[in-house]
This record gives C-alpha cells, sequence and structure tokens, in this order.
C-alpha cells in the first residue's frame, strides 16, 4: 500500500484574513482548494491511503472531504486539543499508519513539479528516510556528507550548528557560494568527508520502522529535530532535485502566483 501524510492542522495566520474563516487546506487556488490539489496528485501516484491532520476549523475540513469522491482514501488525525508540529503530527498519527509501506509527508500549502512517483521509487528499501532538497539559497540548511547521508543542520545568519556528530558541532564552518561547507580549521575534513548544505523542501518519505523511534520524543517536536537524532545510527539521506521548483502558499498575496504556478505544472 502506498500511503501519505498531509499536514493540514496549522492556523494559517499568514493567510488571513482567508483563514478567519476557513482552514488553509480549503483555501483555493484556480478555484480548487489546497486540500484537493495534493489529494488529487497522490491518487494520481498510486496513493491510497492518505492521512490528514486537522486542528483549525477542522469540522470544515471533514465536511468537505465527506462531500468528495476521494473520501474513502481519507484518513483524519485529530489534533483539535494542540497542534504537535511536524514531528508531533507523525507521532500522533502513528498507529494510522500500515506497517509495510513508505510514508510520504507533504504539506497542504505547498504546490510545487515533483513527480511524486518518482520520489517514491528512489526510497530504497535500507533507507530510513529520504529529504527531498535542493541548491535554493536559504537562511537554514541540511548537511550532508558526500554520500547523501545526513550530517547536521545549520543557521547561516546565527551560526548555529545542529547534530549529533561532536566534531561537526564544534567546528566553526561557514557555507560558501557553491553550498559547500567550509571549516575555519581546514584539517577538519582530511579527517571527516566534507560536507554540501541544501534546502530542505519539507517533502520528505520515512519507512514505518522509524515510528517507534518517536517514543521517547514529547507530544510536540520538529521532525527535523528528530531525523537531526538519530541520522548517525539510521539511514537518513538527501535527494537532490535540481530542477526543484516550489512555491509556498502561504501568504495571501502568493495565491495569484500559485495559479500562474499551475499552469506550468
Amino acid at each position: 500500500m502506498k500511503q501519505a501524510m498531509i499536514l493540514a492542522a496549522g492556523l494559517g495566520t499568514r493567510l488571513k484574513p482567508l483563514t478567519d474563516t476557513m482552514p488553509k487546506a480549503l483555501v483555493p487556488v484556480g478555484g480548487t482548494p489546497l486540500l484537493d490539489l495534493n489529494v488529487r496528485r497522490l491518487l494520481a501516484a498510486g496513493y491510497s491511503r492518505i492521512v490528514v491532520n486537522v486542528h483549525h476549523f477542522a469540522q470544515q475540513i471533514r465536511d468537505h472531504v465527506a462531500g468528495q469522491d476521494y473520501a474513502p482514501c481519507i484518513v483524519f488525525s485529530d489534533e483539535t486539543e494542540q497542534l504537535l508540529e511536524t514531528g508531533g503530527a507523525l507521532k500522533h498519527a502513528a498507529r494510522l499508519f500500515d506497517a509495510d509501506g513508505n510514508i510520504l509527508i507533504h504539506n497542504v500549502d505547498i504546490l510545487d513539479n515533483v513527480d511524486l512517483q518518482w520520489l517514491s521509487r528512489q526510497h530504497e528499501a535500507d533507507e530510513d528516510a529520504v529529504l527531498l532538497v535542493s541548491r535554493r539559497r536559504t537562511k537554514r540548511y541540511l548537511l550532508f556528507d558526500g554520500a547523501m547521508r545526513l550530517m547536521g543542520w545549520m543557521n547561516v545568519e546565527t551560526g548555529e550548528v545542529k547534530s549529533p556528530f561532536p566534531w561537526l558541532r564544534e567546528a566553526d564552518i561557514t557555507i560558501d557560494e557553491d553550498l559547500r561547507v567550509t571549516p575555519a580549521d581546514s584539517s577538519l575534513f582530511t579527517l571527516h568527508s566534507s560536507l554540501h548544505a541544501f534546502a530542505f523542501s519539507g517533502i520528505h518519505s520515512l519507512s514505518p520502522r522509524l515510528l517507534t523511534l518517536m517514543d521517547r520524543f514529547p507530544d510536540r517536536f520538529s521532525i527535523i529535530d528528530f531525523y537531526l537524532s538519530i541520522c548517525h545510527r539510521s539511514r537518513v539521506v538527501g535527494l537532490l532535485k535540481e530542477d526543484l521548483q516550489l512555491l509556498d502558499v502561504g501568504k495571501v498575496d502568493s495565491l495569484a502566483q500559485a495559479e500562474d504556478f499551475l499552469q506550468t505544472m
């Protein structure tokens, strides 16, 4: 079974005033709610079980889905009592997933040009998670070694580094124009693999075997913090898509862009 989760529980504060009366999942782009756009893409790619987390105007989403032909494929994860962030949402929904299939995670307010069938084929059996990344310039990067195994995270504005590897946490590193990670001490990477920095798309695929590792985490946590806590002993890898096009439909003024974006997909 091909299964996925659409993260749709957010308050959508950047889409106010639209989200004063509706959840961001139902904000229309070209006349079609964001939720429908994402669900139908997943269905076209062969996904038959789609978990949708709900919080803000949760009943509106339930009522909308009930009137759609895809309703039998949807399972709701109820977060009405508390928003659980990207990692907590997965932990809370763990019982809703089948143990035999990888789980594709996608934000409801993201539009992209990713071939979801292609993405599912890239997740090898021995890989615990696959994170879709690009060369986009950003403030926060994921750091990968030459084999594209996740090694850490860096905020280039503050210099903060997160990593399970002490040598990387303690290194004085910068990220150059080619997204190479450069240590102040040039001898550092003679002992360790050279690193590259890539921007996370928010789209990822994880094996359900990782869900049990979330038991020690609190109810609310970031999925990136989870991956950073396990990448030294699990196969968490990056998948670079050179031609990635991604639009965050998170602001009212981005809705017009989103309609144009859909025309090019």
